[in-house]
């Protein structure tokens, strides 16, 4: 998702819990963290802190531009919400997303990443293996929307799942989880998936983020984001991870959706799906 830059006034952290935050810090329930994404200024991968959410994001954001290779903005806002009615509120007011938008995706999402913004639901266990992907995942998001200089610019269902598997190699590097056992809950998830049991993906309504929430919604959000990872995981495996990389920076020019689809894979998006379903046949039962 992609919006205007909001301010970036707030005080900072320091490495403190966000429960012994002082009022300078933390107005109304809202957390405003500038963080600097410049490589210097970024956590080695070998020495982590997981103790705050600033220190979470700086060093997620390390490993996501040191060993993926990445790029991420020169500083990313980080919003932190007390509530789920202040994340909503956080969404209109700093985030320029709808109301109705912001009601929607305020009743599932714990997190959204935007243009150099993270807007997140306050958890205090930050060092937890779900929290490190829902930030990993997001912040993937904001470097997506870097590359395409714009939000809703490439294919949402290749935006979800390159996000995904960002995710797993962040809590991989971590010792938090690993992309193998990541791998088979996501075949598990996809086995008896209606449209992989239907073989119609329908890559062209999984393509719009519109179209993505709808089918998320209607069908299942684990099973729809697993089988977006799938599909990232294989074009990845199948063109390298510079390729998909590649892509999301042609987007940033104006240009057919579809077409930039296919100059950047060198097949149509019909074509791909019917690999891909070939692909994904190999893990029914």
């Amino acid at each position: 998702m992609s919006v205007v830059r909001s301010d970036e006034t707030g005080g900072r952290l320091l490495g403190l819990a966000l429960i012994a935050l002082t009022a300078a810090g933390c107005v109304n329930g809202r957390t405003v963290v500038p963080v600097r994404m410049q490589p210097a200024a970024l956590a080695t991968p070998s020495a982590v802190d997981l103790s705050s959410h600033e220190a979470t994001v700086r060093g997620i954001a390390g490993i996501i531009v040191r060993e993926l290779g990445l790029p991420l903005p020169e500083t990313v806002t980080v919003y932190v919400y007390s509530s789920r009615e202040i994340f909503e509120q956080g969404l209109v007011d700093d985030g320029r997303v709808s109301r109705v938008r912001a009601a929607e995706l305020s009743d599932f999402a714990l997190g959204v990443g935007k243009r150099r913004q993270l807007l997140l639901h306050q958890e205090p266990n930050v060092g937890s293996a779900e929290w490190v992907r829902l930030v990993a995942h997001e912040l993937a998001h904001v470097s997506q929307i870097e590359l395409a200089e714009g939000e809703g610019r490439a294919e949402q269902w290749l935006a979800e799942g390159l996000a995904e598997w960002t995710a797993y190699r962040v809590l991989e590097r971590l010792r938090l989880d690993t992309v193998v056992r990541r791998r088979l809950v996501a075949v598990e998830s996809v086995r008896d998936h209606r449209p992989v049991v239907a073989r119609r993906l329908d890559l062209e309504t999984l393509g719009t983020p519109r179209g993505f929430t709808v089918r998320h919604l209607r069908e299942g959000s684990q099973a729809t984001y697993q089988l977006s990872y799938l599909l990232a995981d294989y074009l990845i495996a199948r063109d390298g991870l510079d390729h998909v990389v590649d892509y999301f920076r042609s987007c940033a020019t104006r240009g057919d959706r579809h077409g930039k689809f296919a100059a950047a894979f060198g097949q149509s998006l019909e074509d791909f799906e019917r690999e891909a379903l070939a692909h994904l046949a190999k893990f029914s039962h």
